[in-house]
This record gives structure tokens, sequence and C-alpha cells, in this order.
């Protein structure tokens, strides 16, 4: 086990329901804006943290199985997907936004988001620890 990891019973990545049978349950929704609360920084040039293995995956699995789950597990809004102009969607990752919680490491149902550590050590601030 890697140092900052927990054991876990599960592995969350695949605990993941598809979208099909999540019938009648409601998409968990986002209560705060945490970028502001973590004093996190990121000059404008810096080099993106977060780089997808396979860049098809999103579109081909992860938004018609289980209803894009990017965008919900990152509290920080790094994952969006955006409609291109001929109507599909397409994952657009906002590195800028990112809080190094590292969620998407741990959540990603094909484990296909590759964390590293950003430069500058720009990471959140936590004032309150």
């Amino acid at each position: 086990m890697a140092y900052g990891e927990l054991q876990r019973k599960k592995k969350t990545d695949i605990t993941l329901i598809a979208e099909r049978d999540c019938v009648g349950r409601k998409l968990q929704k986002r209560d705060a804006d945490f970028m502001e609360t973590s004093n996190t920084y990121h000059d404008h040039d810096q080099p993106a943290h977060l780089h997808l293995t396979d860049p098809e995956i999103p579109e081909l699995i992860n938004m018609p199985v289980y209803a894009g789950p990017e965008s919900r597990y990152c509290p920080a809004r790094v994952y969006e997907y955006i409609v291109d102009e001929k109507g599909r969607s397409k994952l657009q990752i906002n590195a800028q936004n990112c809080l190094h919680c590292k969620a998407c490491d741990i959540k990603d149902p094909k484990q296909n988001i590759k964390w590293t550590v950003p430069e500058g050590g720009g990471g959140p601030g936590y004032t309150v620890m």
C-alpha cells in the first residue's frame, strides 16, 4: 500500500452502478464551491496534471453506461461534458479547478484518469486543520 492510501474493503471504482440500474434514484448535487475554501492556486500557464489514459473512454463508456460520473464525483467541477458541433458529448477537463483530493483517481470506473503531482506546490492550504 502506497503512502496516503487508505485500505478499503471494496474498490470504489468497481462499485459504481450503471445508469440503467438506477431507475428512480436521484443523482447527487453539489452544495458548495470548494475551490474558494481550499485556497488552492494554479498558475494560468501551469501544465495540466490530469490526463486521460484513453481519451475515448469517457464518450464510449462513461457517458453512455454511467451517465458521466466524472461530473458528479469531482467536488471542484473539474470534469464537465460539453456538446460539440456534431451534437456529441465530449469530456472537458478544467485542471485549474482541481482541489487535489484525488477523487478522480479513486472513483473513475475504468481507472482512465491519471493524476500526477502538479508543479509549483500550489496545493490546498487548509487553515483550520
